[in-house]
């Protein structure tokens, strides 16, 4: 099958949808498929070989910007704004970029020829007309629906658009920026052959929100390259807790970090120690500073150690070494790799019980879920597994096997060829 996959990189931040992307277009050429992967806005941040590496960025993040408030901008400038090297060099200050801020910017995008980046999108469909027709495109995400009907009639082919948490971003744009896009958003989901949403939980509150017919949208969880991941021992002399993902308020540090010095304070979970790792960008520093001040008044900075961006390697290294894990995600988050990555390595996983975690939990039976949303209830779940040696050992059990059985990027791959199939 000839595919093209749409990817938008994430200036310089590890982006669980990159990822995602990333090991589907390598599964899919694995199998023989004829797979182009194109980036929009700037490269690629990621821990495996960039399949997209020999394939031009379009759309520009610098181009992009400046078009949205100077259309007299000539072509020729936003091509030679768009050299990878250059969008290499800016793509650390995208990373500053907030959604509120965004608004005008959106909805342009989202308007496609009508919009003030018509200019790119004829770019990349003329460049995509020479190089092969596809038989499927695919959009990473919802926000690039804007290209959909130019894409459809310049080369006659199906596209489908992967769901991946599109709804906090939206929610978060100033008015009226938010209730336009989301108009855009539900006038071009007629476009989209089929959708793929990687829960029954994300799919029926996108299904809601744009008013797409329930048969369109297929569910096909998300999967991982299980390759190097070790099984830890679970130590138990001190238990170990362990948060991976974006160091932000929204994936519920703060929340972990107070259910932490709790748990410090009683007897059974004194000896505890914490390990913080995920992606940190320059906008993240502050909110991380705040968190180290919060634990040297608790007198726990010895008890934590921070582990920001790092390799694959050193990824797989950091979850053998936990007993348990936990991102109590405080929005409604659409899947959550972390916990597929997390159970790989045999750790579970304690998460609260709101989104798709408990959809996850119940299909891997590799963790448990929180009472409430509250530190307090995540401190009480916490120390109830960690107290329970042997239910512990069997969720760590049945969380990898689960994963290894059905969280594999083959799986996925098999999902996503599914749907391409049966267009």
């Amino acid at each position: 099958m000839n595919i093209v996959q749409l990817t938008p990189g994430a200036g310089g931040m590890y982006c669980g949808g990159c990822f995602r992307d990333n090991a589907l277009v390598k599964g899919l050429r694995s199998q023989g498929h004829d797979v182009l992967m194109v980036p929009l806005y700037l490269p690629l941040t990621l821990e495996d070989d960039d399949q997209s590496k020999e394939t031009p960025i379009f759309y520009g993040g610098i181009g992009v910007f400046l078009r949205q408030y100077a259309q007299w901008l000539p072509s020729s400038w936003t091509r030679w704004l768009s050299h990878r090297s250059l969008l290499g060099k800016v793509a650390g200050k995208a990373a500053r970029t907030r959604p509120e801020d965004t608004g005008a910017l959106t909805v342009s995008m989202l308007r496609g020829l009508d919009g003030r980046q018509a200019g790119e999108l004829n770019a990349l469909v003329d460049w995509l007309k020479e190089h092969g027709q596809p038989d499927v495109v695919c959009l990473s995400n919802a926000l690039l629906l804007g290209m959909c009907p130019a894409i459809k009639r310049g080369l006659g082919v199906k596209v489908v658009c992967t769901l991946q948490g599109e709804d906090t971003f939206l929610d978060a744009l100033r008015e009226p920026y938010r209730t336009e896009a989301w108009d855009e958003l539900s006038r071009l989901a007629a476009e989209v052959d089929a959708w793929i949403a990687p829960s029954q939980y994300y799919g029926r509150t996108m299904q809601n929100r744009l008013k797409v017919v329930e048969n369109r949208i297929h569910v096909v969880p998300n999967g991982i390259p299980l390759e190097g991941y070790q099984m830890s021992s679970l130590p138990a002399h001190p238990p170990v807790l362990g948060y991976f993902a974006r160091m932000c308020p929204q994936k519920g540090l703060a929340t972990l970090v107070d259910a932490f010095c709790d748990l410090k304070k009683q007897d059974a979970t004194k000896h505890l120690k914490l390990m913080i790792g995920g992606g940190c960008g320059p906008g993240d520093v502050a909110f991380v500073e705040s968190l180290k001040v919060t634990l040297k008044h608790a007198g726990l900075s010895d008890d934590v150690t921070w582990h920001p961006n790092l390799s694959r390697e050193e990824k797989l290294d950091f979850f053998s070494r936990l007993t348990l894990f936990s991102v109590p995600a405080l929005y409604g988050e659409s899947f959550g790799l972390y916990v597929l990555e997390s159970l790989a390595s045999g750790v579970p996983v304690v998460q609260p019980p709101h989104a798709a975690f408990p959809e996850i939990i119940a299909q891997t039976g590799g963790g448990i879920l929180s009472e409430g949303l509250s530190a307090q209830d995540l401190s009480a779940s916490i120390r109830c597994l960690l107290m329970d040696r042997p239910r512990l050992l069997a969720k760590a059990k049945e969380g990898r096997e689960s994963v290894i059985r059905t969280g594999s990027v083959q799986s996925m791959c098999d999902g996503v060829l599914n749907v391409f199939e049966h267009l």
